[in-house]
Order: C-alpha cells, then structure tokens, then sequence
C-alpha cells in the first residue's frame, strides 16, 4: 500500500510537473499579438533660424566719434570673417552711427551673432583687429573695462603720473604685462580694458591696480612672476 502510494504521489508529482512545463512553453494568445518596440525617433538638428520660431535676431554696436576712422579703414578685415566665416549679416548704419549684425537662413550656430557683436564692441574699445578676432574663434575669452577712478579717486597730476605708470616708458610696463598675463591691454584716458580669459584677466587687473596705488613697476614685475609660475605649475 505504500509503495502504491509512494508510486501514485511519484506519477502526480510528474504529471504536475508537465502541466506547468505545458503551461511555460505555450504561447499565450497576447504574446504573439505583441507589438516590437518603437524604434528611437531620429530627430535632425534645428537650424539658427528654426531655433528662434524663423525669427530674425539683431545686433547694434554703436560706433564712437573717435573709433570711425579706424573702422573706415579696417571694415574689410572685419566684414570677411563675420560674413564668410561666422554667416552673420552685418552692415554700417552711416546715419545712427552704428555696426548692425543679423542672422541669416544658413548662420549654423545661434551664438554666433553675439560672439560677432562681441568682436565688433572689441574693436571699438581700441582693440587689433588681429587680437578682438580671437573672440570669435575662443570661447572663453572676455573683455573687461575699468576706469582709474573706480580704483582710487586721483587728480591732476596725480592721474596723469598713475597713466604713465600704467604704460611706463614706451609702454614698456604694459607690454610686460600682457606678455606674462597673455591679454591685452588698451588704456584710453582714465579707461582700462583686458581682453583675454577670466583668469589671466584677473592677474593684470590685479597688476593694474598695484599701478594705480602707486607700487612701484619693478615690485610688480616681481609679484607678476610669481603669480604666473604659479599658474603654469597649476597647468
């Protein structure tokens, strides 16, 4: 009786088991009804124009009395790398006085129009074509203005010997500046302005101001050294 009964809970337990092994391998009705996955759509990249609705962007950069001159002559080596390169449209508004730049159907990048105004509004602070050229090609590139009096509050004679040693004799100290500091630098009247990266931007403000308070050219010379063999050690 119990070998029967071992024999039939054997034969039960093997029955079950083909039952639920049938039940795994059938196919249920809904599995082959199911639907393959949705490929990942593949969207092509907005142009400048169908970023911003097809709207056309603008610039204006107004041009100061004493900077037309200079733009009448540059305005070719200017024009070029902003219409050819860069695909912004830019024109010189005689009667306002200004640089108008705009978009256009083929520009590829958005940004390019500011970067574009950027370069234009470095020119007209007193910068090289060659050097505000690089505001295009870098990104991390800026220009920052500052005047003497936000600094110290000087007059007279006492202004005009903090510019001549802001400048030194042949503009030597300037030169020595923006050599270690890789910027540049343009000094027009009691106005300061430093193109270059944050950074380097930084250390010739700070080497500016020791001028202005009236450090002496060789204690900052010194102090410059140290600052930027710190920074190529950091690099």
């Amino acid at each position: 009786m119990s070998s029967a009964t071992v024999n039939g809970g054997e034969a039960g337990g093997g029955m079950d088991m083909d039952i639920e092994a049938a039940a795994v391998q059938a196919p249920t009705p809904a599995a082959t009804n199911t639907v393959p996955f949705a490929q990942k759509p593949n969207f092509k990249p907005l142009k400048a124009h169908e970023i911003s609705d097809g709207q056309t962007q603008f610039r204006k950069v107004p041009v100061p009395p004493h900077r037309y001159t200079p733009l009448k002559k540059a305005w070719m080596e200017i024009y070029t790398p902003i219409y050819e390169h860069m695909k912004i449209d830019i024109r010189m508004n005689l009667k306002a006085r200004r640089v108008e730049l705009k978009t256009r159907q083929d520009t590829p990048d958005v940004s390019n129009l500011q970067k574009c105004a950027d370069f234009v509004h470095a020119f007209m602070l007193g910068f090289d074509v060659i050097d505000a050229v690089a505001l295009l090609r870098l990104d991390e590139l800026y220009a920052e203005s500052f005047e003497i009096k936000d600094v110290k509050t000087l007059r007279g004679e006492h202004l005009s010997r903090a510019i001549g040693r802001l400048s030194g004799k042949g503009g030597k100290t300037k030169f020595a500046i923006e050599n270690a500091t890789k910027t540049r630098i343009v000094i027009a009247d009691t106005k300061i302005h430093i193109l270059g990266s944050f950074s380097n931007i930084k250390v010739a403000r700070d080497s500016l101001c020791s001028l202005i308070l009236g450090s002496p050219a060789g204690k900052v010379y010194s102090k410059l050294r140290a600052v930027t063999a710190r920074m190529a050690e950091r690099f």
